[in-house]
Order: C-alpha cells, then sequence, then structure tokens
C-alpha cells in the first residue's frame, strides 16, 4: 500500500506541474500495483479505493490531454471491474462488499463524464447492459 501511495503523490505531482508523459507513466504504475493487489490487500476498502482512484486519476489525466474517449475507458473498466467483483462469489465478502460499496461512486463519475462530454460505444454498452440488470445487482440494492 505504501509504494502505491508514493506512486500516486508522484504522479500527482507531476500532474500538477504540466508534466503530464511523467504523470501519465507514474499512474500506469499505480493502476498496476492496484490491480496486482486488489484481491491481496487486508484492508478490502483500501484495495477498492485504490484501484478506483487510480483510474479515475488516469481518466482525468486524458481529459487534461483532450482525449475523452480515453478517459471514458478508464472510467467504464473500473466500473464494470467493480460490478464483476460484487458478483464474483469466489472472492471474500469483504471485497464484494467494498466493491458495491465504491461502484456508486464510479456510476455518478461515468453519468457526470456522459453529461458533460456525450456518450462513447464503451460508455453506452456498460450502461446499456447495468440498466437491463435485474435490480438486485443494482448498486446499494442487495
Amino acid at each position: 500500500m505504501e509504494h502505491w501511495k508514493r506512486t500516486i503523490e508522484r504522479a500527482n505531482r507531476c500532474f500538477m506541474l504540466g508534466e503530464l508523459i511523467d504523470a501519465r507513466e507514474a499512474y500506469l504504475q499505480a493502476l498496476a500495483l492496484a490491480q496486482v493487489l486488489f484481491e491481496r490487500w487486508p484492508d478490502a476498502d483500501e484495495a477498492v479505493a485504490a484501484c478506483v482512484i487510480s483510474h479515475h486519476n488516469l481518466a482525468d489525466l486524458h481529459l487534461r490531454l483532450n482525449q475523452p474517449e480515453e478517459s471514458a475507458e478508464y472510467l467504464c473498466a473500473i466500473h464494470q471491474r467493480l460490478l464483476q467483483t460484487m458478483q464474483d462469489p469466489r472472492l471474500a465478502p469483504a471485497l464484494r462488499e467494498a466493491a458495491m460499496r465504491q461502484s456508486s461512486k464510479t456510476y455518478i463519475e461515468l453519468l457526470n463524464f456522459i453529461s458533460e462530454h456525450g456518450e462513447y460505444p464503451r460508455t453506452h454498452r456498460l450502461l446499456h447492459i447495468e440498466a437491463t440488470a435485474p435490480a438486485a445487482q443494482h448498486h446499494g440494492v442487495h
């Protein structure tokens, strides 16, 4: 977790300084760490939050680079990952519950993105799939 935090902090510094290529590299490193450690982190909420933050930081970076479709890909990827995590019976209940809690945030981020930047093929597919899912699979409903 400490290595992930240091990597995110380094990426954020680069982002704030306008060093976007260096920021992107560090954000990608942080994402890789978060993904590798996703099921191994002792604290499920931290594991999910690290993955969400890593994806959302990359989405923000791509917006700054005027690449909204890339941004949409990162927002969709994390939302989809959380939906899959929530439904995966082989995963620890704490991780599945943490994914459910965070999925409302990733859903709101997606909706905000679409309202500001329009829909892209992946956002349309993801939200269409979610709209047709049974109510029990939606955010906050058990």
